[in-house]
């Protein structure tokens, strides 16, 4: 009979072990799932942050320019219809 219980007591730490192993192994393998998705993340194509801020800012200023060009465009246009209207 102690033979028996001491038996089961050894297979229920045997099993509580082998779950404790289990989980860790789970966990480590998230942990490695996670770290190799971020590498193909981060392996592609993308940019940083502060380019991604470069490149607005060059965008803001070609607008800006733009503008400044239209408003150009539109005053010779306006000057060169005056030029040509005939005087009365």
């Amino acid at each position: 009979m102690q033979k028996e219980n001491r038996l089961f007591e050894d297979m229920a730490r045997l099993l509580s072990s082998l779950a404790g192993t289990m989980a860790g192994a789970g966990r480590e393998a998230e942990t490695r799932m996670r770290e190799r998705l971020r590498e193909l993340v981060i392996g592609t194509e993308s940019v940083t942050r502060e380019e991604h801020e470069a490149l607005r800012a060059l965008a803001a200023e070609t607008r800006a320019e733009l503008e400044k060009l239209k408003q150009e465009v539109s005053e010779l246009r306006a000057a060169g219809a005056r030029a040509r209207k005939p005087a009365s």
